[in-house]
């Protein structure tokens, strides 16, 4: 049967670890491959000269780069290149045929099965294996028996060594499943709360798996196959596949990958639809090494499944499928709490050693404690590290969800959930160093086997570990769920539109940081998706909101645009956890906020921060005088921190009529009132502030026009700092290597209107040669960053950048229209200036096509000649988020011209690194505009 093309997931699944997922998917686009296509079940390309194929019938892998790690980041880029877009029919090269053929012909080399081997020898080796199973299970019984005698207590003492010692005994005795139980409890014994309940129920279970195999020929086929699987006996491939056979409908509902250092595994449970019966597949990889990819969540497929033997078979092989795999809206077959917990109360019957089973729970909600609730009431715990189910609020905006999960004694361990007919995979757990876990053992039983039954004999009509294997199977088996819980209130219905499905999902990929360049760049292109999906209007998937709010809460700089995006659903989500809630003071500021009702001015006596900035700025875009009468009402009664926020608020619909009040702000007690008015103050032209300033200015600088000769300056500087300009502002710290007088001329003239001066071009003539040059370039240099002059910058740039202050020039710089900035860089760029660089980090926004052609001109020269990378490395990294996408073509094909030079690869790759940024930013464009 045909391979079916693979999804993105089932090729991320392969991966040996995260950074070969990252670098995979900056090889998964068209530019990194010269060449590519399809064999047979095999696919091919060529990347950067290394040749990789793929068979995906194994799958095997196989490529030309000296990586140790199988599949390597070429592999893996193909395959994602093929999934996403599939690949060309160009002809196979030899390489790609020669390989196919090899593995043909390994496969018809292989040795045939050898012949039957003899039954005579095959009986002797189990009958010795046996003995020495049942040698090291008599030394296990002993030991058991020894530590209920000697008390508990000695364990917390002695560590884990002890635990070791009598594993590797049973290692050597050819039980490996019980050594690695008696291993497991070196890490309870005396960590932890509750450490002696867990000790001994574990001692109990390991005493009932030696009586069961002290009377295996006693037990039933199924419960005797159990004891030997616990304790170690293997069981054959062949010999399950061998048995029966179950048909059904498979859907895969989850996996869990586990990582003890040495070895991986892969939990990955299914569930059929007619027969409503459960399967474990279990996959192992050694360090380095990828697990089976081939049963991916969320996809169903017609097949035979064969079990494991066992009094409660859950783990099986997938013996047969008759079908490719497809999404499913909704598993078949789930519950509610009370008939999943009587599954659970059976397997335990059965099997008392399982420890988790899988459960299908139908409607449940999470509630605001830690559980999840059917609308009955009835609901079950979650357990440590999954009490705070963000991803499932997310999703399901607390509507009632089908949700599979994992059963312990612990609580529920979700694996995925499904909303709507989509497919929602659980978060992984987070650390939760504050839930305890009950006790399971009676008092009595526990206060015996602390101080040990040498000391105080057991006096039950059982052993004690005997009787602490049925109390505690008889109290997990009869557990029941909780009544009488709700779940949390449901999400208010969106208003706006859904944005394109393909964008949500480049929003998933960049908040994983599955873009070209890593963390280094999802950052800002985090920033560029949600300024222009906040242009566009609509709101992101659900799933994403838990990341794309803990993204906003690490910066600041996000906010506005997620407060556009996020919607009523992030709202929501965003007022139950603290320190989300900057989005609902972000979103009731923007300009989404409702518009105020005539009986709304309720809201700023009693609402909270954030619903009274949102009223007020709502109020300040339509009626701005009542709105500054609000805070004028309550003026007196505020924090100074609330009162900053309400100053900078005035800022929409800022007029004329708020001038009284802002200067009298400029009198309040806390500087950060004052400093929110004068800077209102100083961008309002008219205001009061901007007249004293400007009349001191005037009284500072003169023109005097002179009949006979040039027009010339005449400067008197204030003599002191009065209280009245530090009132106005004006600083009282002289920058370093500048007099008093000077420094007050420049603040004066820094605080004053700029058409005061009129035209740039004569003030700057009559101020060059002055003793009073500086001062008076500076307070103009300061006045026009303030006041956003472009004319004055400029003017300045041009004739006085030499004599200005670095940090003042180059805050001249933003003020900048950006063709003129984009011209600087491209000329410093061209005379290989040192300051091109910090020209063009400067630049924000996108670059203009004249300095766009000099950085890639730049780039060609450097990838060629440069022998430090890193200055090509740092252009590069500069041009993937400020250039525009439509460059990608030229820079692919700049890429490709370096690749077929001698050239060294490490100059090579930053090139292509930038060409595959600038495609993700073009198809990142391109989806936001459907």
């Amino acid at each position: 049967m045909p391979v079916e093309r693979w999804s993105v997931i089932h090729v991320e699944s392969l991966a040996p670890d995260a950074p070969s997922v990252r670098a995979a998917r900056a090889l998964s686009g068209s530019a990194s491959w010269s060449s590519a296509g399809r064999l047979d079940d095999i696919v091919w390309g060529v990347c950067r000269s290394y040749q990789v194929c793929v068979d995906l019938a194994g799958p095997a892998f196989k490529c030309s780069c000296p990586s140790r790690k199988i599949p390597c980041k070429h592999a893996l880029g193909l395959l994602m290149f093929w999934a996403e877009s599939d690949v060309s029919g160009a002809a196979a090269p030899a390489f790609a045929v020669e390989w196919q053929a090899a593995r043909a012909a390994r496969a018809e080399a292989r040795p045939r099965a050898a012949a039957t081997p003899d039954p005579v020898a095959a009986a002797r080796r189990v009958e010795q294996r046996a003995e020495r199973v049942a040698g090291g299970m008599a030394e296990l019984h002993r030991w058991l028996d020894d530590q209920v005698q000697q008390g508990l207590a000695g364990a917390q003492r002695g560590g884990h060594q002890p635990f070791e010692t009598m594993a590797a005994r049973l290692v050597d005795a050819q039980a490996p499943g019980a050594a690695g139980a008696v291993r497991r409890l070196g890490s309870i014994a005396g960590i932890g709360p509750h450490w002696a309940d867990r000790l001994l129920g574990e001692l109990a279970l390991l005493r009932l798996l030696v009586s069961g195999h002290e009377r295996l020929s006693e037990l039933t086929p199924e419960l005797a196959a159990t004891v030997r699987s616990r304790v170690g006996f293997p069981v054959a491939t062949e010999d399950v596949l061998a048995g029966p056979r179950l048909s059904d409908r498979w859907q895969v509902l989850g996996q869990v990958d586990t990582d003890d250092g040495t070895l991986t595994t892969r939990r990955t449970w299914l569930h059929g639809a007619t027969h409503e019966r459960f399967a474990l597949v279990l996959s192992f990889a050694a360090a380095g090494q990828t697990l089976a990819a081939d049963l991916v969540p969320g996809t169903e497929f017609r097949g035979d499944l064969t079990f494991y033997p066992g009094s409660a078979p859950l783990r099986a092989l997938v013996a047969s499928r008759d079908s490719a795999a497809e999404p499913f809206r909704s598993p078949d077959g789930a519950t509610d709490p009370g008939t999943a917990l009587a599954g659970w109360a059976s397997t335990i019957a059965a099997e008392p050693w399982r420890y988790d089973a899988p459960v299908l729970l139908a409607g449940v909600t999470p509630t605001d404690d830690g559980w999840l609730a059917d609308e009955t009431g009835a609901a079950l715990p979650l357990a440590a590290g999954h009490r705070e189910p963000w991803w499932l609020l997310a999703a399901s905006g607390a509507a009632p969800a089908t949700v599979a999960a994992e059963w312990s004694p612990s609580g529920l361990r979700p694996l995925a959930a499904w909303v709507d007919g989509g497919y929602v995979p659980a978060a992984p757990p987070l650390p939760d160093p504050g839930t305890t876990r009950s006790p399971e053992l009676p008092s009595e039983m526990l206060a015996a086997a602390l101080v040990g039954t040498g000391r105080r004999p057991w006096t039950g009509v059982s052993s004690l570990l005997d009787a602490a294997a049925v109390a505690l199977a008889a109290r997990r088996a009869a557990v029941m769920p909780a009544t009488g819980r709700s779940g949390v209130p449901a999400a208010p219905p969106e208003t706006s539109p859904a944005l394109p499905y393909a964008a949500g999902r480049r929003l998933a990929r960049i908040l994983a940081d599955g873009v070209p360049g890593g963390s280094q760049l999802a950052q800002e292109l985090l920033s560029q998706w949600l300024a222009a999906a906040a242009e566009r209007g609509g709101h992101v998937p659900p799933s994403t909101l838990p990341t794309l709010l803990e993204a906003g809460r690490r910066n600041s700089i996000l906010r506005p645009a997620i407060a556009q995006v996020a919607a009523r659903r992030g709202r929501w989500l965003a007022g139950m956890r603290a320190d989300w809630r900057w989005l609902r003071d972000e979103a009731a500021t923007s300009a989404e906020a409702p518009e105020p009702s005539a009986t709304s001015d309720d809201v700023w006596q009693t609402g909270s921060l954030g619903e009274r900035l949102g009223h007020l700025a709502a109020l300040r875009r339509t009626e701005p005088g009542r709105a500054r009468e609000l805070v004028e009402s309550t003026w007196a009664t505020e924090s100074s921190d609330d009162r900053a926020r309400f100053v900078g608020a005035l800022r929409t619909g800022l007029s004329l009529d708020d001038d009284a009040f802002l200067d009298r702000a400029l009198d309040d007690r806390r500087r950060e009132v004052r400093e929110a008015a004068l800077e209102l103050l100083r961008g309002l032209p008219g205001s009061s502030l901007g007249a004293r300033m400007a009349e001191r200015a005037r009284a500072a600088v003169q023109v005097e026009h002179r009949r006979i000769g040039a027009d010339r300056l005449i400067v008197t500087p204030p003599e002191e700092l009065t209280a009245e300009l530090r009132r106005d502002g004006v600083g009282a710290t002289p920058a370093r290597g500048t007099g008093v007088s000077a420094w007050l001329l420049e603040e004066v003239v820094a605080g004053a209107p700029l058409a005061v001066w009129g035209d740039p071009a004569t003030m700057l003539k009559l101020a060059r040669g002055t003793d009073w040059e500086l001062p008076l370039l500076h307070g103009w240099a300061k006045a026009a960053t303030a006041q956003s002059d472009t004319t004055w910058a400029t003017a300045l740039l041009g004739q006085a950048s030499a004599g200005l202050r670095e940090s003042v020039r180059w805050d001249l710089h933003l003020v900048l229209p950006s063709d003129e900035l984009g011209r600087l860089a491209a000329e410093a760029l061209r005379r290989e200036d040192g300051m091109a660089n910090r020209l063009l980090a400067l630049h924000s926004g996108g670059w203009p096509d004249e300095l766009s052609v000099a950085v890639i001109e730049t780039i060609a020269h450097r990838a060629r000649t440069d022998r430090h990378t890193w200055q090509l490395g740092e252009l590069c990294r500069a041009a993937a988020v400020s250039m525009p996408p439509s460059y990608a073509d030229p820079v692919g094909r700049l890429a490709l011209q370096l690749d077929q030079e001698p050239a060294d690869q490490s100059r090579v790759r930053p090139v292509a690194d930038l060409a595959r940024a600038l495609i993700f930013r073009r198809e990142m464009f391109e989806e936001l505009q459907h």
